[in-house]
């Protein structure tokens, strides 16, 4: 049997990091839909939704179409590298901002870090060498 299956699996493209990430939106999907049984509507077309997603996940296992799903998996490995990139930068930015404050040159509008609780400063922009004074 797994021989049969070997044989029929040969030349498709199989399971990426595509196809278990729409397979998570399934689940979430199916959930949701399962949480609100009491309006109709709402659940019925999260079902939907979950049903369509699956078709997507078997076609893109069972397609012999391979230089296209590679196409789409780098696309979206490309989209999530970038989002995690931007959340990382998000995250560092909370984290400095208990300790710095912010400014923008009023020239270049290029942003400026300094200590916070110093009172009034003057700071001097790296990049345009304005100097403006502001309350830290």
């Amino acid at each position: 049997m797994r021989e049969k299956l070997n044989k029929f699996m040969y030349g498709r493209y199989g399971n990426d990091e595509l196809n278990q990430f729409i397979f998570k939106l399934v689940i979430g999907s199916l959930i949701i839909s399962l949480f609100t049984k009491g309006i109709t509507y709402i659940s019925e077309i999260f079902y939907y939704i979950s049903i369509c997603l699956a078709i997507s996940v078997y076609y893109r296992i069972f397609s012999k179409n391979i230089s296209k799903r590679l196409s789409e998996r780098d696309s979206y490995l490309s989209y999530r590298s970038q989002y995690k990139v931007k959340m990382a930068k998000r995250k560092k930015y909370n984290e400095e901002k208990k300790t710095y404050a912010f400014f923008k040159c009023p020239s270049c509008k290029q942003k400026v870090r300094v200590p916070k609780n110093k009172g009034k400063i003057s700071i001097h922009c790296p990049k345009c060498g304005v100097d403006f004074i502001k309350k830290s």
